[in-house]
């Protein structure tokens, strides 16, 4: 008689599902927030359960065998499972007190959401805060985060959303840069400028494009996508470069160019899954972040 597979429990289903998705353990320890011994430990234990081998080891991840890509939606359908039951307990709760997910980019975690958390902290201590800073989308339907701060409206269904307002941005070079390399009067004079942009990111040049300036990737003479890392290059006098401006006009160490220049701004939104809503502590929370985030598109 076959032994019944008593245990199996929702942690190894996640970690063989992580590891799936992004191909290698040291992914999903990443993704999940644990060591990549744990994850492997999962993983054997989960193959030992079901007596079959899940993952073909190879020098650059782990790829599915023909069983384990079978056991991929099954897994998911757990995953769903548990996300809709963690929904709504959570929708449920009466209780204030409690922790609160919070995912925003890098740059919004690190110049914009500090004071407002302290801020939140004063008013309630109960609430305890994770902040996700990660320029990935953590999944709101799957409990990734519990309250997010997007740069886009989410289209996801039960996904509610409310919009902040528009985030203007500006033109910004360190003083130190500018003193020696002059500052420019018009648009024409950032082509003779060096220019700080992304790498594989290529928002800036769209929107440079929509401006009606003919930008390409040579244009920019030093490149990152870590936002936060690129406003230190721009801080440090790299050159000239963009910047959410309430964050660029607070920094005594760079000076606004081209102020008139007619930059899109950034739509900022709120976003929580529709049963978490209803939570005391969601509420609370999400309305602390609406009333002292406006405050940054004035």
């Amino acid at each position: 008689m076959d032994k019944p597979l008593t245990s199996l429990d929702w942690s190894m289903v996640q970690a063989f599902l992580a590891v799936a998705e992004t191909g290698s353990l040291s992914g999903a320890a990443r993704h999940l927030g644990q060591s990549q011994p744990t994850i492997g430990r999962h993983v054997q234990a989960t193959e030992v359960a079901l007596g079959v081998r899940l993952f073909d080891r190879q020098p650059r991840g782990m790829a599915l065998t023909e069983v384990g890509a079978a056991l991929v939606e099954p897994a998911q359908a757990m995953r769903d499972a548990a996300g809709r039951l963690a929904l709504i307990a959570a929708g449920e709760a009466e209780q204030t007190g409690g922790t609160i997910r919070l995912a925003a980019s890098e740059f919004f975690s690190h110049h914009v959401l500090p004071p407002v958390l302290a801020s939140l902290r004063q008013q309630a201590p109960g609430i305890a805060i994770e902040l996700v800073a990660s320029d990935a989308s953590e999944n709101l339907l799957f409990r990734e985060a519990d309250i997010a701060i997007r740069m886009y409206r989410p289209e996801q269904l039960d996904i509610l959303t409310r919009h902040l307002g528009d985030m203007p941005l500006g033109l910004f070079g360190a003083t130190s840069y500018l003193d020696t390399a002059g500052r420019p009067e018009n648009a024409e004079d950032l082509q003779r400028h060096s220019l700080v942009g992304y790498d594989n990111n290529d928002a800036i040049i769209r929107g440079m494009r929509a401006l009606g300036w003919p930008a390409d990737r040579d244009w920019f003479d030093i490149r990152c996508d870590h936002q936060t890392t690129y406003w230190e290059l721009v801080r440090a006098g790299c050159g000239v470069g963009f910047c959410q401006l309430p964050t660029g006009r607070g920094d005594p160490t760079v000076e606004q160019v081209l102020p008139d220049l007619p930059l899109p701004p950034l739509p900022v939104w709120l976003a929580c899954h529709a049963k978490l809503r209803r939570s005391p502590r969601v509420r609370l929370v999400w309305d602390h972040l609406a009333r002292h985030l406006r405050g940054q598109f004035s």
